[in-house]
């Protein structure tokens, strides 16, 4: 799944990115509310979290400026601010949850599973191909009757092409949606993450799943 964070603070920035892609979260990074409200209105997030003092724009503009594109993702607001008022405010512009700064990690993770179990995000949970299952929540992958190890980011990859079945997917594309915004475009990791994902899954005897299409990229189908 991937996560939106607009956060101005780096070292807490970088600190709840680390920590949420040991839980197999794919995180991109915003320092300021108007590159954060940027990202939020021209990529797919799962979830935006979202600081309430940030520079350029503050969080409710942000808020504010991704509801008015009708994007319904789920937003949750960090914040030092304690008062009712303040709340109020954000859960009418259509913020999902609050986190009054400071917190531990474990309660923000807490609030990230919560309102991404709700029914909005309940759709593609478990994704199938063949006899492929690959459960999203339990980070558990099988093929048949085998269980399959996969590293996080295999798993994210895994995850996008299966939730994208049957389209070609380029490179490009493949790096904004599973790795950050800060990744390497020239660098090889991609075909290596496809090579070791088709090792995986293309058991012996079974169906070959992953595909390259020459020139474009690759894509995820039953071929007949």
């Amino acid at each position: 799944m991937r996560i939106l964070l607009i956060e101005d603070e780096k070292d807490i920035a970088e600190f709840i990115k680390i920590n949420l892609e040991t839980e197999f979260y794919t995180v991109d990074i915003a320092y300021d509310g108007e590159r954060g409200s940027f990202l939020a209105r021209t990529n797919d997030y799962d979830l935006i979290i979202c600081d309430y003092i940030l520079p350029k724009q503050n969080g409710p503009e942000v808020v504010k400026e991704i509801r008015q594109e009708n994007k319904n993702v789920p937003i949750l607001i960090l914040s030092v601010k304690s008062e009712i008022d303040s709340k109020v405010n954000l859960f009418n512009l259509g913020v999902d949850d609050y986190l009054t700064k400071p917190f531990l990690f474990e309660e923000l993770l807490a609030h990230v599973k919560a309102i991404l179990r709700r029914p909005l995000k309940r759709e593609n949970q478990i994704l199938k191909i063949d006899d492929l299952v690959v459960d999203i929540d339990r980070h558990l992958v099988k093929r048949g009757r085998q269980t399959i190890t996969l590293t996080r980011k295999e798993l994210s990859l895994l995850e996008y092409l299966l939730k994208n079945r049957g389209r070609v997917i380029s490179r490009v594309v493949i790096m904004e949606h599973v790795w950050d915004a800060n990744a390497d475009p020239f660098s090889n990791t991609i075909e290596s993450h496809i090579t070791n994902l088709r090792r995986k899954i293309n058991l012996t005897g079974k169906k070959e799943l992953i595909h390259t299409v020459s020139g474009r990229g690759y894509k995820v189908d039953i071929r007949k």
